[in-house]
């Protein structure tokens, strides 16, 4: 008994295991290429001036990152005039209604005293009537200096808006790509006066046709690049639905996602993706090639086809299409 129990495990070990048979199936053919272009700014802005004046100072040059200077300052010396003018008309009008307000409490108070000699027989009308004009003509003229200031410190307001506006900025962490200005010129308003970018975030302009963009849809939300030869993240920032006629071609742009290599414009961006091509892609263990004669073998009708092989994919081969086969088929193993 122990003797047959030791042949049968002996047996049992020395027969090769048994696996169940991957299928020989056709699939539509398809190649891998790579999609490049060159990384640019996300965005560039012209800096220009609100006002006129004599440029004072220009804290940047090209290259530079913007900080918390601004980019150029303008003389104000003449914006500053009309502030210390302004101000003084305030000051003298606010002085102006003191006295004001002091004459209406005085004839406020004089005209119920007038008011209540009246009431006792011991003024005549006229003269109550006459208090009372005082006393309305002074609280007309309080309102009037009132609405004067008003007018005086909004136009204070509007001359420091125009004054902060002497000190032109740029966005923060952005480089100088631009400048046409220097110090010592005079500028006037809507002057271009240099450009900045935002190299903080790149993105790479591509151009595809419809079989390229199709495989761009399939690739995730973050998908992987090379950037000068680097990995890297990106994503599809839009596409733009506008077909040029030239290239016949779709225009999109994809943005690098947190990307900690050199900020600048002109770093080569690869994406490899795959597309369908032309022809039917069957596995290479399918393909019967004796006598330069390629062929394969339908399984299920056991019919044989002879091929024309036009390239290769990893294992499988790429052959010519043919009527009789057709993505999904199964084929026999050679």
């Amino acid at each position: 008994m122990r003797l047959v129990l030791l042949f049968a495990t002996l047996l049992f070990l020395s027969s090769p295991p048994c696996f169940a048979q991957e299928k020989l199936v056709i699939q539509k053919a398809r190649k891998t290429i790579t999609l490049t272009g060159y990384t640019r700014s996300k965005t560039t802005v012209t800096v220009s001036s609100e006002v006129s004046g004599k440029v004072l100072r220009v804290n940047y040059d090209v290259g530079q990152v913007i900080a918390e200077k601004p980019f150029f300052e303008i003389d104000p010396t003449f914006i500053n005039f009309q502030i210390e003018s302004t101000r003084q008309s305030v000051k003298k009008l606010k002085i102006a209604q003191q006295k004001m307000n002091s004459r209406v409490a005085h004839l406020k108070k004089e005209f119920k005293r007038i008011d209540k000699l009246h009431k006792g027989d011991r003024v005549t009308e006229v003269r109550r009537d006459a208090a009372e004009e005082d006393l309305n003509q002074a609280k007309f003229e309080a309102r009037s200096l009132g609405v004067e200031k008003a007018v005086l410190e909004t136009a204070l307001k509007e001359l420091k808006e125009r004054k902060r506006r002497h000190n032109i900025y740029a966005p923060q962490g952005w480089i100088v790509v631009k400048k046409n200005i220097e110090r010592g010129e005079i500028v006037s308003p809507n002057t271009p006066l240099a450009e900045a970018a935002d190299y903080q975030n790149l993105v790479v302009p591509l151009s595809v046709v419809s079989e390229e963009l199709a495989a761009l849809k399939r690739l995730p939300a973050e998908f992987d690049v090379q950037v000068e030869g680097k990995s890297a993240k990106a994503s599809i920032n839009w596409i733009n639905p506008e077909f040029n006629e030239k290239t016949r071609k779709l225009s999109i742009e994809a943005g690098l996602i947190n990307y900690e290599g050199e900020k600048r414009g002109g770093l080569r961006f690869s994406l490899p993706i795959e597309i369908e091509t032309e022809g039917l892609l069957v596995p290479r263990s399918a393909v019967i090639n004796r006598y330069d004669n390629p062929r394969v073998t339908i399984k299920e009708a056991g019919e044989t086809i002879n091929v024309m092989v036009l390239g290769e994919s990893g294992n499988a081969l790429i052959i010519a299409e043919d009527e009789r086969l057709s993505p999904g088929m199964e084929l026999s193993s050679k």
